[in-house]
Protein backbone atom coordinates (compact mmCIF):
# COMPACT_ATOMS: atom_id res chain seq x y z
CA UNK A 1 0.00 0.00 0.00
CA UNK A 2 1.31 3.36 -0.94
CA UNK A 3 2.68 5.90 2.22
CA UNK A 4 0.39 8.38 0.83
CA UNK A 5 -2.71 6.26 1.21
CA UNK A 6 -1.60 4.70 4.86
CA UNK A 7 -1.31 8.37 5.89
CA UNK A 8 -4.46 9.82 3.99
CA UNK A 9 -6.89 7.30 5.57
CA UNK A 10 -4.99 7.75 9.41
CA UNK A 11 -5.82 11.48 8.68
CA UNK A 12 -9.56 10.32 7.67
CA UNK A 13 -9.63 8.08 11.18
CA UNK A 14 -8.07 11.04 12.98
CA UNK A 15 -10.39 13.69 11.66
CA UNK A 16 -13.48 11.21 12.58
CA UNK A 17 -12.56 11.87 16.53
CA UNK A 18 -12.02 15.18 15.84
CA UNK A 19 -16.08 15.48 15.41
CA UNK A 20 -16.61 12.83 17.98
CA UNK A 21 -14.31 14.38 21.02
CA UNK A 22 -15.50 18.10 19.85
CA UNK A 23 -19.24 17.05 19.78
CA UNK A 24 -18.43 16.07 23.45
CA UNK A 25 -16.30 18.71 24.43
CA UNK A 26 -18.85 21.86 22.82
CA UNK A 27 -21.17 20.45 25.21
CA UNK A 28 -22.16 24.40 27.31
CA UNK A 29 -18.75 25.76 26.08
CA UNK A 30 -17.95 28.66 23.15
CA UNK A 31 -17.10 26.96 20.24
CA UNK A 32 -14.64 29.77 19.24
CA UNK A 33 -13.21 29.22 22.84
CA UNK A 34 -12.69 25.68 22.23
CA UNK A 35 -11.45 25.82 18.64
CA UNK A 36 -8.55 28.52 20.18
CA UNK A 37 -7.64 26.18 22.98
CA UNK A 38 -7.71 23.25 20.95
CA UNK A 39 -5.07 25.35 18.11
CA UNK A 40 -2.76 26.21 21.06
CA UNK A 41 -2.82 22.64 21.72
CA UNK A 42 -2.38 21.37 18.39
CA UNK A 43 0.75 24.22 17.95
CA UNK A 44 2.49 22.56 21.02
CA UNK A 45 2.09 19.23 20.30
CA UNK A 46 3.46 19.82 16.56
CA UNK A 47 6.16 21.79 18.40
CA UNK A 48 6.91 18.22 20.54
CA UNK A 49 6.80 16.67 16.94
CA UNK A 50 9.53 18.59 15.19
CA UNK A 51 11.66 19.12 18.16
CA UNK A 52 11.65 14.64 18.32
CA UNK A 53 12.42 14.68 14.70
CA UNK A 54 15.31 17.30 15.31
CA UNK A 55 13.75 19.91 12.87
CA UNK A 56 13.50 22.88 14.97
CA UNK A 57 16.35 24.10 13.11
CA UNK A 58 14.29 24.67 9.60
CA UNK A 59 11.59 27.14 11.71
CA UNK A 60 13.58 29.99 10.47
CA UNK A 61 14.23 28.91 6.68
CA UNK A 62 10.16 28.43 6.60
CA UNK A 63 9.86 31.97 8.08
CA UNK A 64 12.59 33.42 5.47
CA UNK A 65 10.64 31.81 2.36
CA UNK A 66 8.25 34.81 1.54
CA UNK A 67 6.14 33.15 -0.88
CA UNK A 68 5.80 29.70 1.26
CA UNK A 69 4.92 32.15 4.43
CA UNK A 70 2.18 33.79 2.18
CA UNK A 71 0.58 30.08 1.19
CA UNK A 72 1.24 28.74 4.70
CA UNK A 73 -0.69 32.16 6.67
CA UNK A 74 -3.51 31.81 3.69
CA UNK A 75 -3.88 27.93 4.64
CA UNK A 76 -3.58 28.78 8.66
CA UNK A 77 -6.62 31.72 8.21
CA UNK A 78 -8.69 29.17 5.53
CA UNK A 79 -8.38 26.18 8.28
CA UNK A 80 -8.96 28.10 10.88
CA UNK A 81 -12.30 29.50 10.01
CA UNK A 82 -12.89 26.06 8.97
CA UNK A 83 -12.84 24.60 12.31
CA UNK A 84 -14.49 28.02 13.61
CA UNK A 85 -17.48 27.13 11.70
CA UNK A 86 -17.10 23.57 12.15
CA UNK A 87 -17.41 23.23 15.84
CA UNK A 88 -20.30 25.90 15.95
CA UNK A 89 -22.29 23.76 13.13
CA UNK A 90 -21.53 20.22 15.17
CA UNK A 91 -22.69 22.49 18.66
CA UNK A 92 -25.80 23.14 16.68
CA UNK A 93 -26.25 20.22 14.84
CA UNK A 94 -25.73 16.13 14.36
CA UNK A 95 -22.34 14.94 13.94
CA UNK A 96 -23.70 12.69 11.73
CA UNK A 97 -25.25 14.94 9.22
CA UNK A 98 -22.33 18.00 9.36
CA UNK A 99 -19.77 15.85 8.85
CA UNK A 100 -20.80 14.77 5.39
CA UNK A 101 -21.82 17.79 4.76
CA UNK A 102 -18.22 18.86 5.52
CA UNK A 103 -16.62 16.33 3.07
CA UNK A 104 -18.02 18.66 0.47
CA UNK A 105 -14.76 20.59 0.90
CA UNK A 106 -13.32 17.15 -1.17
CA UNK A 107 -14.98 18.62 -3.92
CA UNK A 108 -14.05 21.60 -3.83
CA UNK A 109 -10.25 20.94 -3.44
CA UNK A 110 -10.23 18.63 -6.56
CA UNK A 111 -12.27 21.45 -7.99
CA UNK A 112 -9.60 24.11 -6.87
CA UNK A 113 -6.51 21.69 -8.35
CA UNK A 114 -7.92 21.29 -11.29
CA UNK A 115 -8.46 25.00 -11.75
CA UNK A 116 -5.12 26.60 -9.89
CA UNK A 117 -2.94 23.49 -10.06
CA UNK A 118 -3.54 22.42 -13.34
CA UNK A 119 -4.10 18.91 -11.79
CA UNK A 120 -6.18 16.30 -14.41
CA UNK A 121 -8.94 13.44 -12.64
CA UNK A 122 -9.48 10.22 -14.36
CA UNK A 123 -12.47 8.99 -15.65
CA UNK A 124 -13.17 6.99 -12.15
CA UNK A 125 -11.76 10.02 -10.14
CA UNK A 126 -14.64 11.84 -11.75
CA UNK A 127 -17.32 9.61 -11.24
CA UNK A 128 -15.65 9.55 -7.51
CA UNK A 129 -16.18 13.05 -6.97
CA UNK A 130 -19.96 13.26 -8.38
CA UNK A 131 -21.00 10.58 -5.83
CA UNK A 132 -19.27 12.43 -3.54
CA UNK A 133 -21.14 15.39 -4.35
CA UNK A 134 -24.50 13.40 -4.78
CA UNK A 135 -24.05 12.06 -1.56
CA UNK A 136 -23.58 15.54 0.35
CA UNK A 137 -26.93 16.46 -1.02
CA UNK A 138 -28.78 13.28 -0.09
CA UNK A 139 -27.43 14.45 3.29
CA UNK A 140 -28.15 17.67 3.06
CA UNK A 141 -32.16 17.01 1.76
CA UNK A 142 -32.77 13.81 4.45
CA UNK A 143 -31.62 16.26 7.14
Amino acid sequence: MASWLIYALLSAAMAALVSIFGKIGLQQVDPNTATTIRAAIMMIFLFGVIAVQGKLGQIGEVLANKKAMLFIVLSGVAGALSWLFYFIAIQKGDVSKVAPIDKLSVVLAVGFALLFLGEKLSFWGTIGIVLIAVGVFITAVAA
